[in-house]
């Protein structure tokens, strides 16, 4: 008399075998999905973090970038340059050099202020922020003071605890 397969002592059969296999893919799937689920929600708490963080920087950072004074220009670009990074804090160091010269002969006062914040762009370690920016200035060729609105995109990225201005394009 011949065994079943399903009863054959040999091993074990692909009826008896196959609960056994689904339920191990089914838990290498719910792992699998349980992980990515906590990898992107890591991920997301980091974004928001660095949002949060580079928002609370965004206003100071384009004050003084944005901002300077004929009579204390050197001390106004030096607190711009605290907030600059990278190739941007070439580029600022070369620009307001060339301002220098304009700013004390027209006497120039340039005070930025944010009105508004927006998020373009966010990862961990990169912020690219939309800012309204008004400029009010004042100089001696100019009749009172004149407001300038602007929309600049500030990059900032974090550099030693802090984030930094890594680029700015205005739009």
């Amino acid at each position: 008399m011949r065994v079943p397969r399903s009863q054959r002592r040999d091993g074990v059969t692909r009826r008896r075998r196959s609960p056994v296999v689904a339920l191990a893919v089914a838990t290498v799937l719910v792992t699998a999905v349980a992980a990515y689920g906590w990898y992107e929600d890591r991920g997301a708490a980091q974004r928001d973090e660095a949002v949060r963080e580079a928002v609370a920087t965004a206003p100071a950072a384009a004050k003084a970038i944005f901002s300077y004074d004929y009579r204390t220009f050197d001390d106004s670009v030096a607190n711009g340059r605290t907030f600059a990074t990278g190739a941007f804090a070439e580029e600022y160091a070369r620009t307001t050099a060339t301002l220098k010269e304009t700013a004390g002969k027209q006497q120039a006062v340039v005070l930025a202020e944010v009105s508004a914040t927006g998020v373009v762009s966010a990862e961990a370690d990169r912020v690219e922020l939309l800012l309204y920016l008004n400029q009010y200035r004042r100089n001696v060729s100019t009749a009172g003071e004149k407001v300038d609105q602007n929309r600049v995109v500030l990059t900032l990225v974090p550099v030693g605890g802090e984030w930094k201005v890594s680029q700015a394009t205005a739009i």
